[in-house]
C-alpha cells in the first residue's frame, strides 16, 4: 500500500508561481510512474504532468513551457513547479502514482489564481 500525501497549493494571482509536492510512502517510489492531475468541479480529471521513473517527462499542451515535473527518489517526493499561472489553472491537484497494476491517488490540493 502506497500512500500519496499533496501539499503545496493555495491562493496566488496570476502570473504567479506555486511549487506543488507529493511525498509518497513505501519503497517503491523509484521504480514508480508518477503524475500530477487536476480536476474541475463538473469536469473529467485530466492528466497535467507525467514522470517515469527515468525521469522522463510529458505535459499536457495547456502547460508546456510552464509547469515542469520533477522527483526526488531520495526523499520519496515528486514535485510540480508551476509558473505563469493562470486562471484556468484553477483546480484540485492530485498526486498518481502508478507501479505496475497498482495505481495510488492523494488526496488532493486546491490552487486557485486569481485575475
Amino acid at each position: 500500500q502506497v500512500q500519496l500525501v499533496e501539499s503545496g497549493g493555495g491562493l496566488v494571482q496570476a502570473g504567479g508561481s506555486l511549487r506543488l509536492s507529493c511525498a509518497a510512502s513505501g519503497r517503491t517510489f523509484s521504480r514508480s510512474y508518477m503524475a500530477w492531475h487536476r480536476q474541475v468541479p463538473g469536469k473529467q480529471r485530466e492528466l497535467v504532468a507525467a514522470i517515469t521513473s527515468a525521469s522522463s517527462t510529458n505535459y499536457a499542451d495547456s502547460v508546456k513551457g510552464r509547469f515542469t515535473i520533477s522527483r526526488d527518489n531520495a526523499k520519496n517526493t515528486v514535485y510540480l513547479q508551476m509558473d505563469s499561472l493562470k486562471p484556468e489553472d484553477t483546480a484540485n491537484y492530485y498526486c498518481r502514482a502508478q507501479n505496475g497494476v497498482y495505481t495510488y491517488w492523494g488526496q488532493g490540493t486546491q490552487v486557485t489564481v486569481s485575475s
